[in-house]
């Protein structure tokens, strides 16, 4: 491994890789764009869902170029494109070069017999969509939805399923952050977040757990630059050693970059052993209860369960701590000493804590950190689940969820003239076994990239090939849309730059951040195709055509989007007058029950549970190779399953995904080196899995810790290993050997 000492985050190379997202000949429209990211009368970018800072000129970041460059390419996928190139033909190009093709213009039908997709006509692909719906029941379908999908589109979209019959409305959120929804609602009532942007001003300490900001929100390394500037503590908990939470090079800071100057970020960083975070958490309560420190005023008030919580830590020793952490005691105690010290803390995670068996309960364990001194609903303070999508949470907000609550289908059965059906629906796993043993027929994606996202890849498009029909809703060719089943659909829609006319009148669609705070966004960019729809037009459109005796007129509601909102304003909770509250510079804040001390659930609860085995010791009796973890993670020319490029700048990785980040010492010790092809096998108790030709790449990560870039590592993930409760894919903790 290179000595040099690595560069900040951000900074010049930030800068460039901003301007190398502009194609020569889109320079005026693409700085156009730029300039109307996420301003109060531009439109939300399409990536992640950190949210804007108010009278902030420049809202965009390296990242967000990256995504709106994406969407307004001049490149364009024609009907004569499919016409050249077969399906097969397609399956064989990599993930980078099917989204470098560009926008998708006309709707796109496949053809089993020639093996291409061929045009076909708006009106006759929602009379294919409806009669497939007609000839099944309504269990018999799932309809997923991308976090992308703005609140409008959300809304009809589970309305229209709904009005179907059914709730199988598995989501983007099954595979992130739906341990962290499971886990609060328990703990205090909410399943959101309870923190606002200005708490960070406040914060005398910010815990960072399996995060990464420099590649997947890169928004955030501003707010914590600030938060270190002012003396905030910063601690940062993961295992890999990232750029971004070391150092930050504000590009939007002419001091820093002309003096080629960053600022730290890190006060301490710690690296714990894969899936050691609940023990952490666990270390911290033991060292605020040995210490004294709790909040007894706040517990008695407005919590239970503590008496089982303090026995339970009092009974855990340091000696086992350590052991399930991978941290040093000294390393736990240091941890102990800063939050103890802090009287306003924030802690935030990412999929580094929620992709594991033991998601549910280590988030119920930093929540408990929390309220142990009295660090919810108070200033500076609280939990943060950094969302990825840019309208993830808000989706779920509108009635995205295969789990609704009664209270949810009671008064949205109420203000829309129907009994929405009460049977729980299915998640992303539950819906990948339905569709595999027969027992789902119809496959519709509200954006996405299903087959890639998606675990166990090999079971999953086995399971969509059997589907009678597949529909994916659009604007770039992915690898799904090369994965169709008996008959399929590729639909076009507009993307969120792009201006949406009905009546000669520009709509507007909505979205909610990370921080509950819902505001507008209006297109400002020439549709890519004349032949393009809107992704409410395309909802309404397969409701008019689906369902006979709807009580809700669809396609009267699509005429002005007000209508929808109103709609909205009443059915679901927190949205009374809509359309005035919304239309405020900046929007308007859904408010946190938990943030106002108000529970729910009659009082904060303090949660239990015991430090896990872990599962690779489990699987050892498997096989006689000596197993690893290996984590699954972006890399910085990517987001989610869209890669912009080949290329990942923070880890020094060129023109190539197949890289398998790994210890030195272990390389050493299983006679392996540096830049050496090894073939990656995970361990499970059905079978193993295997993916090949992964280039050794030594890194700073614990021993016996492993990393890879995802799609190409989803093959290795069980359909049936996943979080506990939450179901959520546990793909960052597979247990693997390697073969040389």
């Amino acid at each position: 491994m290179s000595q040099k000492k690595p560069s900040p985050a951000g900074g010049w190379g930030a800068l460039k890789a901003t301007l190398a997202t502009i194609e020569p000949s889109h320079v005026g429209k693409s700085v156009i764009a730029l300039a109307n990211a996420n301003q109060p009368d531009g439109f939300d970018c399409p990536g992640c869902a950190w949210p804007d800072k108010p009278n902030t000129r420049v809202q965009f970041c390296e990242n967000g170029a990256k995504a709106i460059g994406h969407e307004i390419t001049s490149k364009r996928v024609e009907a004569d494109f499919f016409a050249e190139h077969s399906v097969s033909d397609l399956q064989l190009w990599d993930d980078y070069s099917l989204e470098q093709q560009g926008r998708l213009t006309a709707p796109m039908r496949f053809d089993a017999a020639s093996d291409h997709y061929l045009p076909i006509s708006w009106d006759d692909a929602f009379q294919l969509i409806a009669r497939h719906l007609k000839e099944i029941k309504p269990d018999e379908a799932h309809f997923y939805t991308s976090g992308r999908t703005g609140n409008e589109t959300a809304f009809l979209y589970q309305l229209f399923v709904r009005l179907y019959g059914t709730n199988n409305m598995p989501d983007c959120s099954n595979m992130c952050h739906e341990p962290s929804g499971f886990a609060l609602n328990a703990s205090i009532g909410v399943g959101k977040g309870t923190v606002t942007l200005e708490d960070f001003d406040h914060a005398e300490a910010i815990f960072i757990f399996g995060q990464n900001p420099g590649t997947n929100h890169p928004r955030m390394l501003g707010t914590l630059q600030e938060a270190a500037q002012r003396g905030c503590q910063i601690v940062v908990i993961n295992p890999l050693k990232e750029r971004g939470l070391v150092s930050f090079q504000d590009p939007q800071n002419p001091l820093q970059m002309l003096s080629n100057s960053a600022s730290p970020i890190a006060s301490l960083y710690v690296q714990p052993q894969l899936g050691g975070d609940l023990a952490i958490a666990k270390a911290l309560l033991k060292s605020v209860l040995e210490a004294g420190a709790a909040d007894q005023a706040f517990i008695a008030e407005h919590t239970e369960g503590f008496a089982e919580l303090a026995a339970d830590i009092a009974a855990t020793s340091w000696e086992d701590l350590v052991s399930h952490s991978g941290l040093t005691l000294a390393e736990l105690k240091q941890l102990g000493d800063v939050y103890i010290q802090s009287k306003a803390t924030i802690i935030t995670w990412g999929m580094g804590i929620t992709q594991h068996q033991h998601a549910v309960a280590t988030i119920q364990m930093l929540c408990n950190v929390l309220l142990v001194k009295g660090n919810i609903g108070k200033t500076g303070a609280g939990v943060c689940p950094v969302r990825g999508h840019s309208n993830v949470q808000g989706d779920r907000t509108m009635g995205i969820n295969e789990r609704p609550s009664a209270a949810f289908l009671q008064q949205l059965g109420k203000a829309c003239g129907f009994s929405p059906p009460s049977q729980q629906g299915r998640n992303v796993v539950e819906s990948i076994a339905a569709m595999e043993s027969g027992a789902g027929k119809v496959f519709i994606a509200m954006g996405g990239n299903f087959a890639a996202a998606t675990p166990d890849t090999e079971r999953t498009h086995a399971a969509l090939r059997k589907q009678n029909l597949t529909v994916h809703i659009t604007t770039t060719l992915n690898r799904s849309h090369l994965v169709p089943g008996l008959d399929a659909l590729i639909l076009p829609c507009l993307g969120r730059t792009e201006i949406d006319l009905k009546n000669d009148q520009s709509q507007s669609i909505t979205v909610e951040d990370s921080m509950s705070m819902v505001h507008l966004t209006h297109g400002i960019k020439t549709p890519a195709s004349p032949h393009l729809l809107s992704e409410p037009e395309i909802v309404a459109r397969m409701a008019a055509a689906t369902l006979s005796d709807s009580p809700i007129d669809f396609m009267a509601l699509i005429q002005d989007y007000d209508l929808i909102r109103d709609l909205i304003a009443i059915a679901i909770p927190d949205f009374a007058d809509f359309n005035q509250r919304v239309r405020v510079p900046g929007g308007f804040y859904l408010g946190n029950t938990a943030r106002e001390r108000r529970w729910v659930v009659g009082k904060a609860r303090f949660k239990v549970h015991a430090l896990q085995a872990a599962i690779r010791d489990q699987l050892q009796g498997l096989t006689t190779h000596p197993l690893l973890t290996l984590s699954t993670i972006r890399s910085h020319d990517q987001y989610n399953t869209t890669v912009y490029r080949r290329n990942d700048r923070y880890r020094g990785i060129q023109n190539e995904r197949k890289v398998l980040f790994i210890n030195a010492e272990d390389m050493a010790e299983l006679g392996l080196q540096a830049d050496q092809y090894v073939n990656i096998v995970s361990v499970w108790f059905d079978r193993e899995r295997q993916v090949n030709d992964f280039r050794l790449q030594p890194f700073d990560t614990p021993r016996g810790c492993l990393a890879a870039y995802f799609p190409e590592t989803n093959p290795l993930v069980p359909l049936d290993y996943y979080a506990v409760d939450a179901m959520t894919p546990a793909s960052k903790a597979l247990v693997v050997y390697l073969q040389a």
